[in-house]
């Protein structure tokens, strides 16, 4: 369980890494004017061209690489509500690199998820427990 959650972990600084490579990349190239298809073709040319774009991306696909790598492993009951936990990693970084306000609501909201978070994690070593205890018969079943 310790390699998943290092790898868990690791995931998660790229996916917050990746967001605010993002945001700065959105905040550098603008918005279009207007929605139209000529507008939002140069919107993409200068998103496809933006260092901050580019590199935001790169960091999400490599949190989808540990993603997947995470769902091999183990259980998507388990995985993939640890994976909320990004919420707290965007926040710090938000904070941290874009200098957001985070609101005091968003922080009770943010514990809220750690504490579900844990819940999830807790209920997977009571499985594994459970798992360990259970009997193991080799017997065929009589009919």
């Amino acid at each position: 369980m310790t390699k998943v959650l290092i790898v868990l972990l690791i995931g998660l600084a790229a996916e917050a890494a990746g967001v605010v490579l993002l945001k700065r990349g959105i905040d550098t190239i603008g918005q279009p004017k207007q929605i139209s298809v000529s507008e939002i073709a140069g919107v993409v040319r200068r998103g496809a061209a933006n260092a901050n774009i580019l590199l935001g991306v790169a960091f999400e696909a490599a949190f989808f690489a540990t993603l997947l790598y995470l769902l091999a492993q183990r259980n998507v009951s388990l995985i993939w509500p640890l994976t909320s936990l990004s919420f707290v990693f965007t926040a710090i970084a938000a904070k941290l690199l874009l200098d957001e306000r985070v609101s005091s609501l968003r922080w009770i909201g943010i514990v809220l998820i750690v504490l579900g978070a844990g819940l999830v994690s807790y209920s997977e070593k009571e499985n594994e427990a459970s798992a360990r205890q259970a009997p193991a018969t080799s017997e065929p079943v009589a009919r």
